[in-house]
């Protein structure tokens, strides 16, 4: 049977569920129907205008990248920016743009992390800063009460409580003010609010783990290097010690330096540090920084991994358009 392009989104969102996205981000579908019938799919890192042409080439109405091509409300599509050239491809085209951003860098199996962690070969992992980012709250009024503005509000739960206008509604954390404002707006109230234990097993931002035997600062920095296929490695001074404990985030990964000096790791890996960052490392662990996209470029083959195991029905690829802006001398 064929398959929708709704079937893959929720195969997707079965592993990186959407409300694990932070809330500055724009994750899901960007441009398309649903409800289309998928004809191929094209993985990416970033959905630009010459990704959408090679999916158009190959005979894909689905690109599903890692990063959003929009990020902020579009007033205009006149094609004078690469972020209005690329929408106006892709409906052009009449091909659907899906992106996974970081609620597929927050989850612990198949995420991000973990595909950068197992290239360069850490064991016994475990997420460098864990977080629960669901709460419960009582909702009460003296008028009746809708569930569904509760849900358009983003609740992704709720239940009655008892008798009357009484609600308990789960949510994730960036929505509380919208719903506290909801609530408000019909002389409700929110009470009793409290986080709760995330239900999805794993959850939290970047990834920590140890080599199989420690080695040289050096050696680890020049294994990274190749590994990773990175032009150039920007890092802080050596330690006098051998490595072994490592913290990894892909993408800018610098809000998560103390958390990784408070787990004792011998080597940060990220990217995206500014010059005066690199001066909070204090000779206490090795900030490497090696590139944004050559931290992230694994994702391809991991969207791609999560896509084909799955569906039988159309092809799937990964594109072979470098979307990496940077050059290197």
């Amino acid at each position: 049977m064929p398959t929708a392009i709704r079937e893959v989104i929720q195969h997707l969102e079965a592993i990186a569920p959407p409300i694990y996205q932070e809330s500055y981000d724009n994750a899901g579908l960007i441009t398309g129907d649903p409800d289309w019938t998928v004809s191929g799919v094209l993985c990416c890192l970033d959905s630009t205008e010459a990704v959408v042409e090679e999916a158009a080439r190959k005979g894909c109405n689905l690109v599903v990248a890692h990063h959003p091509i929009v990020f902020k409300g579009l007033k205009r599509l006149t094609g004078k920016t690469y972020v209005e050239r690329t929408v106006i491809a892709a409906i052009r085209h009449g091909i659907a743009i899906y992106a996974i951003h970081t609620n597929l860098d927050n989850v612990y199996r198949q995420g991000v992390n973990a595909r950068i962690a197992q290239a360069i070969g850490l064991q016994n992992t475990r997420l460098l800063a864990p977080k629960s980012i669901l709460k419960q709250a009582t909702v009460s009024s003296a008028a009746p009460l809708s569930e569904n503005l509760l849900l358009e509000a983003g609740a992704i739960k709720v239940v009655p409580k008892g008798q009357g206008n009484i609600w308990s509604c789960i949510f994730p954390q960036d929505r509380e003010n919208a719903l506290r404002a909801a609530v408000r707006a019909i002389g409700a109230e929110l009470t009793s609010l409290c986080a709760i234990e995330d239900p999805h097993v794993h959850t939290g931002a970047g990834m920590i783990g140890d080599l199989p035997q420690p080695i040289p600062a050096l050696v680890f920095l020049q294994q990274l290097k190749a590994t990773m296929r990175a032009s150039v490695v920007r890092h802080t001074a050596l330690l006098e010690r051998p490595v072994q404990r490592i913290a990894v985030c892909g993408g800018a990964g610098s809000f998560l330096l103390p958390q990784a000096i408070a787990q004792k790791a011998d080597v940060f890996v990220t990217a995206d540090y500014k010059y005066h960052e690199f001066f909070d490392a204090e000779g206490r662990i090795i900030i490497a920084d090696i590139g944004h996209f050559e931290s992230e470029q694994f994702t391809i083959d991991l969207l791609y991994q999560i896509i084909s195991e799955k569906f039988r029905t159309f092809a799937t690829h990964c594109t072979q358009v470098r979307t990496n802006p940077v050059f290197y001398l």
